[in-house]
């Protein structure tokens, strides 16, 4: 099964038997699903996906009985089920179709895991065939193509597209990519790529060209433009821009069309290298991130790295004379008031304006991996795996007289101290302390972690400075004094299971949105994608979301919506595995106290488990056929 789009912060955390604990090993709920467990996800909308043998099951803790139970197709292969980013859809695949004169069927089925509702079986619509099956967002619609049996002559034989309304399961409306029975040479008219769903029409990329239908089946003009991958339109939707792959997959073209008739409005299709990763189209240009990946072949080998380019929306000419170096992949991309901003993975920082005038005095040095890039009230702050600094957003300056330097992390916790003006980041062992003000860097307090582990989190809670990895756990009040340290031995990596988080974090956010407009969503629903954050402002993000899902038509994203808004049952304690007197268990930790609060042990040297941090919810797989639930806010 593939991994969901992770759109929330994982913290395994270990924490001391307390005698105080309350301790409960009954669970609220026990389901037997009759048939091995393969796998199991939990969901962004808090309901645990169980890949069975048999099939697939959904469990929502609230009820005593599994949601759903799809089975049709059997036991699933993982790459056959697919989890759509942030919404409440998965979509299950069998057989793999090759388009015109393929033979062999093909399945395709959506299901709803928050209701608990199969919208679509190809199986029972009897389509012998599908060649796309894609959610559109912000329509709340399913667009499929392929062939579908039907009684009338030849209708079976032809490419059809239809419409599913996401809400209610049913067929809106449907039509045939060519006339059944036509007379002359066949023609092959599969969908090579994903269709997209305009306000009064369909655009649908065949192998003979673009289709552009009106949702009643009347064709409305075509073009020549074979092998389309995806598409996007501009808000007004009267300017379609269409990407073709090329040379398997290393390069991309981008044709640029009008709504009315098909027209090229470029005189010529631009030309990219690469896969396009990043594409947004702005007032002053289209702006473009594609990724070259490294050739098999040593000797004429194409640099991995990516490229930038800004083009005219007009003429698709490039607007800069010269395309900035990046030397590596684009980690981070965003779309300022003044120009592109960017860093790059293998380390740097650089922006550029819209007009191609470097705005830095100079491409900033950085360490390697850029785990923030955000901004503050003194500029831009970026946090690496070895080094951190704050930049002058209009100069490329850095803020701090050098950055602070330390040995390479695998993980950096930072937080900012709004009261007392300052940057707290946890480096070698130490708590380092910036004032925002002067930049002077101090040490603030010792903070060495068993295990070597690196701290992941750091929050400032009313109580003092709150520190956390995986075995640790700290509190230091606002002078630096320990107020309280917690270790334990971690019982085996093997153990451990997953925990998902309930907070959106930034990165992830940005991705899945991302993933979700490539795959036919409507960009202009979410807003921007490459808009900086604010540094340390996780609840804009989860508000983000929240007001995502509430954006979009229909009574499972009202409840996604709901959710992302609620207060996360993780606020005040942490979930944490480790192991106890009487074994390996669960545990709750309150984060001001560093106090076990309740405990769960889970008879289980290797336990396999998932927690809901949002709803406060452990699944625990207590063997090959059974799954229990345990309320962790009891």
């Amino acid at each position: 099964m593939k991994l969901l789009i992770k759109t929330t912060f994982i913290f395994l955390l270990l924490v001391a038997f307390s005698s105080n604990a309350q301790k409960s090993e009954t669970p609220e709920n026990s389901y037997d699903l009759g048939a091995k467990i393969n796998e199991m996800t939990l969901t962004v909308g808090g309901v645990l996906v169980v890949a069975t043998n048999d099939g697939l099951v959904g469990i929502k803790p609230s009820e005593s009985t599994p949601i759903f139970s799809f089975t049709n197709f059997g036991q699933l292969k993982p790459e056959e089920t697919e989890f759509v980013p942030l919404t409440p859809y998965i979509i299950v695949s069998q057989g793999k179709s090759t388009g015109f004169g393929a033979f062999g069927k093909t399945k395709r089925a959506v299901i709803d895991y928050v209701k608990g509702k199969v919208l679509f079986n190809s199986e029972e619509l009897e389509w012998k065939q599908i060649y796309t099956c894609d959610v559109m967002l912000p329509q709340n619609k399913l667009v499929v193509s392929g062939l579908q049996k039907s009684d009338a002559k030849f209708e079976s034989q032809v490419p059809k597209i239809a419409v599913y309304d996401l809400e209610t399961g049913k067929n809106e409306y449907s039509f045939f990519l060519d006339k059944p029975g036509r007379v002359g040479v066949a023609k092959d008219f599969s969908v090579t790529g994903t269709p997209l769903l305009l306000k009064k029409s369909m655009l649908i990329p065949t192998a003979q060209g673009i289709l552009a239908m009106s949702h009643d089946g009347k064709e409305l003009w075509t073009s020549k433009i074979k092998n389309v991958g995806w598409m996007v339109a501009n808000d007004a939707e009267n300017e379609i821009y269409a990407f073709e792959s090329v040379n398997n997959g290393n390069n991309t073209r981008i044709h640029k069309i009008g709504d009315t008739n098909g027209e090229a409005l470029w005189k010529d299709d631009r030309k990219v290298k690469g896969t396009v990763s990043n594409f947004e189209i702005l007032p002053q240009g289209i702006a473009i991130v594609s990724n070259v990946q490294p050739s098999g072949n040593k000797m004429f080998a194409a640099k991995a790295q990516s490229h930038i380019a800004f083009l005219s929306a007009t003429s698709g000419e490039d607007l800069w004379d010269k395309a900035p170096k990046t030397n590596g992949y684009v980690q981070h991309f965003y779309i300022t008031k003044d120009g592109i901003l960017f860093g790059i993975y293998e380390g740097g920082i650089n922006k550029i304006s819209f007009d191609g005038t470097p705005l830095f005095k100079k491409p900033l040095k950085t360490g390697e991996n850029i785990l923030v890039m955000a901004e503050s009230k003194q500029g831009l702050i970026y946090i690496t795996s070895e080094d951190a600094n704050i930049v002058n957003l209009s100069s490329g300056e850095t803020v701090w007289n050098k950055p602070l330097k330390y040995k390479k992390a695998t993980s950096v916790a930072s937080t900012f101290d709004s009261k007392n003006n300052r940057y707290l980041i946890v480096a070698d062992g130490k708590i380092k302390v910036i004032d925002a003000t002067t930049g002077n860097v101090a040490d603030f307090a010792n903070c060495e972690f068993d295990e070597k582990e690196d701290p992941n989190t750091m929050q400032i809670r009313e109580g003092g400075i709150f520190l956390s990895a995986n075995q640790n756990m700290a509190m230091y009040d606002f002078n630096g004094k320990e107020k309280y340290k917690v270790y334990h031995k971690s019982p085996g990596r093997s153990t451990f299971g997953k925990i998902m988080g309930g907070i959106v974090s930034v990165t992830s956010t940005a991705l899945a949105v991302s993933m979700s407009a490539r795959a036919g969503a409507n960009r202009s629903a979410f807003g921007s994608i490459n808009d900086l954050d604010s540094y340390n402002d996780y609840g804009k993000e989860a508000k983000r979301a929240a007001d995502m899902f509430a954006g979009i038509a229909g009574a499972s994203f009202d409840y996604l919506s709901k959710r992302f808004k609620a207060t996360a049952a993780s606020e005040n304690a942490q979930f944490m595995l480790t192991k106890l007197s009487d074994g390996v268990g669960l545990v709750k930790v309150n984060k001001d106290t560093g106090k076990v609060v309740k405990e769960i042990i889970l008879n289980d040297k290797k336990p396999e488990y998932e927690v809901d941090e949002t709803a406060g919810y452990l699944f625990y797989k207590a063997n090959d056929k059974t799954i229990y639930t345990f309320n962790l806010n009891k």
